[in-house]
């Protein structure tokens, strides 16, 4: 599982305060933190940067390959800190993201072509969210089509299907893992990405990694690339490069609907039970779904 760093954030209190006042050493400091966490990229999310957007996005791709060598996925919704951002990069960017709505992907895909980038397939339509996975290969197919048609090769495309809180839109996560399903039939070579921490936006902090370390090795069976992620989270970490195979084995048993005795397991192995249980919809949400 390729993993991208999500830490970059101009949500964050301490970056968003760097990116305002041009205070390198934060940026620097987080950026070092997640190539030294192992991410593969990492995320710049500048947000919409309405104000000097392309100023910022340049200084900040300057300021972070000072210090790291591993690529950059450049997120914002301005076209012009998007351009400014891949004209700065050393090396092979990632465009994060390119929504399914011509008044955006006629002007993203053209930058994607000129700067040779990577580009992340957003399956966000012209009516917003897909409803269910055959919505989702719709827009992709759409999306997918454009790309390839300005000189993109699906090896250089990463779809997003677009993942939601577990907590409010409980059907969503099994219609994801049911459109990864389809994904290699609709557009063979084409890679896959999600940012999965949208999984766990909504429940309180303690549950968080568990949500997202279990929706992580339930897309990985359906095939998921990479993942856009928490850098510090080391259990996440450890499951996407394989090591450990103990927890895989539950999620899968599970979700192959193997008889599993219960009463076998470990906590922590127990917690992935009862947490993929969830996301199935096996079990209905609650906060409490790990006491029940």
């Amino acid at each position: 599982m390729i993993l991208i760093g999500e830490n970059l954030n101009v949500m964050s209190p301490v970056i968003g305060k760097a990116f305002k006042e041009r205070d390198p050493r934060p940026i620097q400091e987080m950026a070092i933190a997640q190539q030294k966490a192992g991410d593969d990229y990492i995320d710049i999310n500048l947000g919409p940067a309405r104000k000097k957007g392309a100023e910022l996005m340049e200084w900040v791709v300057r300021t972070v390959q000072e210090v790291v060598d591993i690529p950059l996925c450049l997120d914002t919704s301005n076209i012009e800190a998007m351009e400014a951002g891949l004209a700065a990069h050393k090396g092979k960017a990632i465009i994060n993201s390119i929504m399914c709505r011509p008044e955006r992907y006629e002007k993203m895909i053209p930058l994607a072509v000129k700067y040779k980038a990577h580009m992340i397939a957003l399956l966000w339509g012209p009516e917003g969210l897909p409803r269910d996975e055959n919505e989702r290969a719709a827009l992709a197919v759409e999306l997918i089509y454009a790309a390839n048609e300005a000189g993109i090769p699906n090896e250089d495309i990463w779809v997003d299907g677009i993942v939601t809180p577990v907590n409010i839109q409980q059907p969503q996560a099994v219609s994801l893992l049911n459109f990864m399903e389809m994904l290699q039939e609709i557009a063979p070579g084409c890679k896959s990405t999600c940012g999965l921490s949208n999984v766990s936006n909504g429940p309180p902090k303690h549950l968080r990694p568990i949500l997202n370390q279990t929706y992580m090795i339930m897309l990985q069976k359906k095939g998921m690339y990479s993942c856009i992620v928490d850098s510090f989270d080391e259990r996440l970490h450890q499951i996407a490069w394989g090591k450990r195979p103990d927890l895989v084995e539950v999620v899968y048993k599970v979700m192959d609907g193997e008889e599993i005795d219960v009463d076998s397991l470990d906590k922590e192995k127990l917690e992935f039970y009862k947490t993929t249980k969830v996301i199935l919809g096996h079990t209905l949400y609650s906060d409490s779904w790990l006491d029940l």
